[in-house]
């Protein structure tokens, strides 16, 4: 049903909670947000804007832990997707050193193709941003028509862009590896060993990057199963020591 008296000229801004408003003001300033609004009595209330769309944030319901993620979110919806993320991590770099991978805030990852990504404020919000054409049928893990080490790469590919589950992903890579490595094509063990090789760096705990880098070298790859190993991990970087 269509009430004719609204005007279709909506302007839909979210309202996230804020736990952290100094942090929460230094972040999104380094990333090249301008601040409309700055407020801390007689109640809190930050806006910022980029490009065309804008963040609030409001005092956040109490008992409420930043840390486990659970805090809110939006999504952004956008034409082109690694723009966007390539925004992201070049302030990162400026402001900070590095791209933020880990705690908060961060960047997740960005898959060449992929059509998300997610930037996690200091308060724990998920900011999404999605291409606006991403197919409607979005495999999403779970086919049956995958087994062995490739069921275990779809999984850990799911759990890594849309569950944003770096620690669960690297489980079912490590398990995978472990469980079909002997039999799966080399192509595939490469995938898996260089997405180990880029989700141990993230997670900081890069003991065995070396192993699983001299096993990744080891191994006989044509062209394109080296396309197919790059196109898997979003920081090529990371395995062109063993890719060489």
């Amino acid at each position: 049903m269509t009430d004719e008296t609204i005007e279709p000229n909506e302007t839909l801004v979210p309202l996230l909670s804020c736990y952290a408003p100094e942090e929460t003001l230094a972040f999104w300033r380094a990333m090249g947000f301008t601040v409309t609004w700055e407020q801390r009595k007689p109640y809190l209330y930050l806006a910022f804007r980029l490009s065309g769309f804008e963040l609030h944030y409001g005092r956040g319901p109490d008992g409420v832990d930043p840390a486990r993620e659970e805090t809110g979110g939006c999504l952004v919806m956008v034409d082109a997707i690694a723009p966007y993320h390539a925004h992201f991590t070049a302030a990162m770099r400026d402001a900070y050193g590095k791209v933020l991978a880990t705690g908060l805030p961060r960047v997740t990852r960005f898959r060449a193709g992929a059509s998300r990504f997610t930037v996690m404020d200091p308060s724990g919000n998920s900011i999404v941003f999605i291409r606006r054409d991403e197919p409607q049928g979005l495999e999403y893990g779970g086919s049956k028509q995958l087994t062995g080490l490739a069921k275990a790469l779809d999984n850990a590919r799911i759990l890594r862009e849309f569950k944003l589950d770096d620690r669960a992903a690297f489980r079912a890579l490590n398990s995978g590896l472990r469980r079909h490595g002997d039999t799966a094509p080399a192509v595939e063990r490469a995938m898996a060993l260089a997405a180990l090789i880029e989700l141990s760096t993230a997670l900081g705990e890069p003991e065995r990057v070396p192993q699983w880098g001299e096993n990744l070298r080891r191994l006989p790859l044509t062209p394109a199963d080296r396309d197919r190993v790059t196109a898997f991990v979003a920081d090529p970087a990371l395995i062109e020591p063993w890719l060489a």
